[in-house]
């Protein structure tokens, strides 16, 4: 552990491993049983120990759960503070000690960077969304620089991820029209790349584009891969 990372945060600790095995063990079921198609690819690029940041793409309120299960450690991820007053949800997110971020808002935002840099400090896995919100089909949105920064400031590597399908699972209620709300049926996948170094880049900016890159490719691809 890094000597300068202060307390061990609650995401990291006994009771939120517990419940990360738990609420896994029930996803894997899930996904054995076909209940939802769910294939995922690399999942053997992310390191199995020391600090890591996992950066995906951001279409379907179900992608924190589809790729948080598809991980094989316990990982903390940066979320819309709005789940922390949602039924059971709320309760959850508070066990795992996940990091609320109240979107437009500066403040909010530096503090979970701060509580963000301080997972990484003592060695976990944290789970950042870079665009910021969701993002339809076709739309376009900037990344925030964020992620770039916290890797430079730490060293730590990011380990890209492309997920597909899960909007059309649970498609965002502006754009489904008449369309189901949760559609089982459909496949999702989630494929991991190979971890980019920050040490390789000079600026956050330079960095953030070959993270868009990597992600955007990664969600493109059609390959097959291992039942989660």
């Amino acid at each position: 552990m890094d000597e300068h990372a202060g307390r061990r945060p609650k995401g990291l600790g006994k009771r939120a491993w517990v419940t990360t095995k738990l609420v896994r063990r029930v996803l894997r079921g899930l996904a054995w049983s076909r209940f939802v198609h769910v294939t995922v690819i690399g999942r053997d690029l992310v390191p199995a120990t020391g600090p890591v940041i996992v950066a995906s793409n951001h279409i379907s309120m179900l992608d924190a759960v589809f790729l948080w299960g598809a991980l094989r450690r316990r990982a903390i991820a940066i979320a819309m503070a709005e789940l922390w007053s949602w039924p059971v949800v709320g309760w959850l997110v508070r066990r795992l000690g996940q990091i609320p971020v109240v979107r437009r808002d500066s403040d909010s935002g530096q503090a979970a960077m701060s509580q963000a840099e301080t997972i990484l400090r003592h060695g976990g896995v944290l789970i950042i969304y870079p665009e910021g919100r969701l993002v339809g089909p076709g739309e376009q949105e900037p990344y925030k620089p964020g992620v770039a920064k916290l890797a430079l400031a730490t060293g730590v590597r990011i380990v890209p991820v492309g997920t597909r399908g899960t909007d059309r699972v649970l498609p965002m209620r502006r754009v489904r029209g008449d369309g189901k709300a949760f559609d089982r049926s459909q496949r999702v996948t989630i494929r991991f790349g190979e971890p980019i170094d920050p040490g390789e880049f000079d600026d956050a900016e330079k960095l953030l584009e070959v993270l868009r890159s990597r992600i955007e490719e990664l969600g493109s691809d059609e390959l097959g891969g291992e039942l989660a």
